[in-house]
């Protein structure tokens, strides 16, 4: 049977995605053979397993009952639980500037009970003041209009409150140096910025730490990315990381296994968290 529904609805399909997955794979059935059943193509069935689609709900109870599963309060069951999948979150209201390939991150972001990263370009969205974000955005985006810029910068601020609902996620964050030395919209906004950073630091579900120039090389020298960590057991662990134009979801424990070992190693490189107020402090004066 399947789980109760979480929060997220992004979540709830990426696990009906797996189960029907788990499903296939027990009845010995090929994506072929399984697309056959409801008329569609292989390529259709890979993304509804995947999560990258909705789930159509005649798709679902046909795949279903193909498996072998004939308990009609357990299709019921299933087939609600796909409804629920299937409601927009309240960022879709945003998709006007989303990035097709952003638009699964909100939803995995607000699921998540643990968030590792490292960012070594820009504060982490979950932690921009909204000057700091309005810099970044106008920059990032030059040809948008002054209503895309407001309503991409209202976006982030809007995730920024899964750090003080109930029971928040843990964050826990290496910021390269750089990125502190890096002037965005003039000496007011990053003095802000970085007594916002100051502040988040005496948070008990935060974790800030800071990699200094000094560190020198490091194993995570070719950008960002994100690890994020289920409540959920039937989720498995997933890494985001982003470029200009597109982004990647890995979920392969072996992907996986390596992304948690490189920054588990640049966290040993990084000055101790308890170290990071201060260090905070003294850059804060490079802005008076």
């Amino acid at each position: 049977m399947p789980p109760p529904a979480p929060a997220s609805p992004t979540v709830l399909r990426i696990i009906l995605g797996k189960q029907l997955q788990t499903l296939r794979e027990k009845a010995g059935m090929s994506y072929e053979q399984a697309a056959d059943t409801i008329y569609a193509s292989a390529w259709t069935l890979r993304r509804m397993e995947k999560a990258e689609v909705g789930l159509k709900l005649n798709y679902v109870k046909s795949l279903l009952m193909a498996y072998g599963i004939t308990d009609v309060r357990e299709i019921d069951t299933f087939l609600e639980l796909a409804r629920e999948a299937n409601k927009p979150g309240w960022w879709h209201s945003y998709t006007d500037v989303l990035p097709a390939w952003f638009r699964v991150f909100p939803g995995l972001e607000q699921a998540a009970g643990l968030i590792r990263g490292y960012e070594p370009h820009c504060i982490p969205g979950l932690l921009q003041t909204e000057d700091y974000a309005h810099g970044l955005t106008a920059a990032g985006y030059p040809n948008a209009t002054p209503d895309e810029t407001d309503r991409r910068v209202a976006l982030r601020m809007a995730r920024q409150q899964i750090l003080s609902r109930p029971e928040p996620p843990r964050l826990w964050v290496v910021i390269d140096e750089a990125v502190l030395r890096r002037p965005v919209s003039g000496p007011g906004v990053m003095r802000a910025q970085v007594d916002r950073l100051i502040e988040v630091t005496t948070k008990p579900n935060v974790t800030l730490q800071v990699l200094p120039f000094t560190a020198g090389a490091h194993p995570v020298m070719y950008g960002m990315f994100h690890l994020l960590r289920f409540p959920a057991a039937e989720l498995p662990d997933i890494v985001y990381g982003e470029n200009l134009t597109s982004a990647f979801y890995l979920d392969k424990p072996t992907d996986v296994a390596g992304y948690t070992e490189a920054l588990d190693r640049l966290c040993a490189q990084a000055s101790p968290a308890d170290k990071t107020a201060g260090i905070l402090r003294r850059i804060r004066k490079d802005y008076q």
